[in-house]
């Protein structure tokens, strides 16, 4: 898995893509939040649930029907979001579903139920350029360094161009509408 602080990347990048305008900062904030949602699911470890269990790490809660859940969840307190419940109910699905896709691309573990529940098999992306993240203390070694530099260039860095670039392009059709809008 990439580490929890990489997971964040994706509900960030498009913060900064869309603009405080589409997206509200209670948005971003619960955005944030469910997509490290699905390794809530590591407390299985201390309850004596196997990792390769159906409810075991990557399993039931990387699921897009858990995603799809969340985001049913989100549309619900969508007012409290401030935003409308569409808008929370796509951006928190999308947000919760980038979790299990990027499980897909690391380098190590048993795959993500994906397909759950209707199938219980684990899958993995056939290009899988991210170095898995230990869990636990062994994430502060030199493993776990190098696991941030992966994420740094496979994660971060591509999320961080694209909302940029998004960014850049939202901003000139702004500022061309308001041009056309002078008298």
């Amino acid at each position: 898995m990439p580490t929890i602080f990489t997971h964040v990347a994706v509900p960030l990048a498009l913060a900064l893509a869309l603009g405080r305008k589409a997206l509200s900062p209670r948005l971003v904030a619960a955005g944030a939040f469910v997509s490290i949602l699905p390794d809530f699911d590591t407390v299985a470890f201390k309850l004596g649930i196997a990792y390769a269990d159906q409810f075991g790490h990557r399993g039931a809660s990387h699921s897009l029907a858990i995603a799809l859940a969340v985001g049913l969840l989100g549309a619900m307190v969508a007012p409290w979001l401030r935003t409308t419940r569409g808008r929370a109910c796509c951006f928190l699905a999308f947000c919760t579903a980038s979790h299990p896709l990027l499980d897909a691309l690391t380098s190590g573990g048993l795959g993500v139920a994906l397909l759950w529940p209707w199938s219980h098999e684990r899958f993995f992306a056939p290009w899988r350029p991210i170095a898995v993240s230990p869990i636990g203390v062994g994430f502060f070694s030199a493993r776990g360094i190098a696991v941030l530099w992966s994420e740094l260039q496979w994660v971060w860095f591509p999320c961080a161009m694209l909302a940029l670039q998004w960014a850049a392009i939202r901003k000139h059709v702004v500022e061309r509408r308001a041009w056309r809008q002078r008298p």
